[in-house]
């Protein structure tokens, strides 16, 4: 029995643009690579359709909204962290 061999996003990707350039055949990178063409052309496709979305401005507001609801929680959770110290010490006076 054979395993399934997997890639990383990063291999993937490189195995992608290498496609996408078209400076080599889909063969050549077959052999190169040891991936199916199939999949191949499957992550090209994919590629070509999500390029665009890197120099979208959708694209920073979903970076800009991300990056607020990590600070939104950095900060509930220093909060939460105060609180539960500040509950610690009230909960020692009563032991």
């Amino acid at each position: 029995m054979t395993t399934k061999k997997s890639y990383t996003a990063a291999e993937k990707a490189k195995i992608a643009l290498e496609a996408a350039k078209g400076q080599s055949t889909i063969n050549e990178i077959t052999q190169r690579f040891g991936v199916h063409s199939t999949q191949i052309l499957r992550w090209k496709k994919q590629l070509l359709e999500k390029l665009p979305e890197l120099f979208s401005d959708t694209q920073k507001r979903k970076d800009t909204e991300h990056q607020k609801l990590v600070e939104q929680l950095y900060q509930q959770i220093g909060q939460l962290s105060v609180e539960r110290d500040f509950l610690k010490k009230k909960s020692e006076l009563f032991n």
